[in-house]
């Protein structure tokens, strides 16, 4: 069995059972009220201030992984055109419901903003875009999904406008379309979540393709087959190795015993509990635990170069044919804000997309990871993945 590397600048260990408590927030209250705390005009201009008095600390989250952390780089909304009118927004994915909070914040912020949204699975608004763009035009000014597979989908259909160069020019080329046609705006890494009682991190090996003969983690594993981020890691499996070795792999994991789970949150918690040696998750779920269970004995892990540390993304496309390019536009930009990826970073725990925002606690850097090299909108092909799942007796 091949353990870790021995350097860590590209896979690194993360225990958390000894983050510290929380602290107050200081110097970062500046950033959105003002210095003076005054009320400024509703002209549209960069820099105004028009709503609430919204602070760093309304969009960065608290707790122990959050604590001591330095303002965020990047470009501040106190730098941006004022939000201003109606959105209409088609919210895709299980993690929407959080980020309704970044959209509120910024509704209370811009008092002139409002974003209509609809909430549903990111697969399903995909395909309502393609329908209502191939019947004449979709009512949607913005499509944000959780799924880069079903942003890449609506580009593919020619149902998708040109971002603005300004936000583009903010984030990896990795975590972006090639043409421009959609961008990322938080990362979900895959790892490897474990019990630091019952195993140590060189137990963990440094592929996934190893784990089916890891001896320390025979029948003490999970997994959760039915999670759409479960099926992105398998599809990227397929991209790189084809439908033959993923099969066997799918096969060998169930020969080497291993539970399934509902969900990764799940698989996460039950590291903590011990039921599990270690498991198959994104990696905020990890975090998600170590914020609600501090102490918790639980590391995390990370694969290299193949699907196991597979980074999918979160993101966003201005629909074709929207009668508020230029609105749309700036929302690109606001979500793209130091601000509002200190909110993805310290309130979801996922990877901001700008280099000036840190990832909570010690995580690695985005840019430390060691992903594999596909185009993240051939992810789409999710039913090819579930046919193999429920062939190889996985689902």
């Amino acid at each position: 069995m091949t353990g870790r590397n021995a350097t860590q600048s590209r896979r690194r260990f993360l225990a958390l059972g000894s983050a510290t408590a929380a602290t107050a927030l200081a110097g970062c209250s500046g950033i959105l009220s003002g210095g003076d705390g005054g009320d400024g005009g509703s002209d549209g201009e960069a820099g105004t201030t028009t709503g609430q008095q919204i602070s760093l600390s309304d969009f960065r989250g608290s707790g122990p992984l959050v604590a001591q952390r330095e303002a965020p780089g990047g470009t501040s909304i106190e730098d941006l055109p004022d939000l201003s009118g109606e959105l209409t927004l088609y919210l895709g994915g299980g993690e929407g419901g959080l980020y309704l909070d970044l959209i509120n914040l910024l509704e209370q912020r811009y008092p002139d903003f409002t974003a209509n949204h609809r909430l549903e699975a990111s697969s399903d608004l995909a395909n309502t875009i393609i329908e209502e763009n191939e019947a004449g035009a979709s009512p949607a000014d913005v499509f944000m999904s959780i799924d880069a597979g079903s942003l890449g989908a609506v580009a593919n259909a020619d149902a998708t406008a040109s971002l603005p160069d300004e936000a583009l020019s903010t984030v990896p080329d990795a975590y972006q379309d090639s043409e421009g046609r959609w961008v990322g705006i938080a990362g979900r890494a895959r790892a490897i979540p474990y019990n630091t009682n019952q195993i140590s991190e060189s137990a963990i090996p440094s592929t996934v393709q190893e784990f089916p003969e890891a001896a320390a983690l025979e029948n003490s594993m999970g997994w959760a087959p039915s999670y759409g981020a479960f099926q992105s890691f398998v599809t990227a499996m397929r991209l790189i190795r084809g439908d033959d070795e993923t099969m066997s792999w799918l096969q060998a994991m169930q020969d080497h015993g291993i539970t399934t789970y509902d969900d990764e949150f799940r698989v996460s918690n039950s590291c903590a509990d011990g039921e599990l040696a270690a498991g198959f998750a994104n990696h905020y779920y990890t975090l998600r635990v170590q914020s609600a269970r501090e102490n918790s004995p639980i590391g995390l892990a990370f694969t290299e170069g193949d699907a196991g540390a597979l980074v999918n993304v979160s993101g966003l496309e201005i629909i074709n044919g929207t009668d508020n390019a230029d609105l749309a536009s700036n929302f690109v930009r606001h979500v793209l804000s130091a601000e509002a990826q200190e909110f993805f970073a310290t309130r979801t725990f996922a990877y901001p997309m700008i280099p000036g925002v840190a990832p909570v606690g010690d995580l690695p850097r985005i840019d430390e990871l060691n992903p594999p090299e596909i185009n993240l909108t051939e992810l789409a092909d999710v039913a090819g993945t579930v046919d193999l799942l429920r062939d190889a007796g996985v689902l």
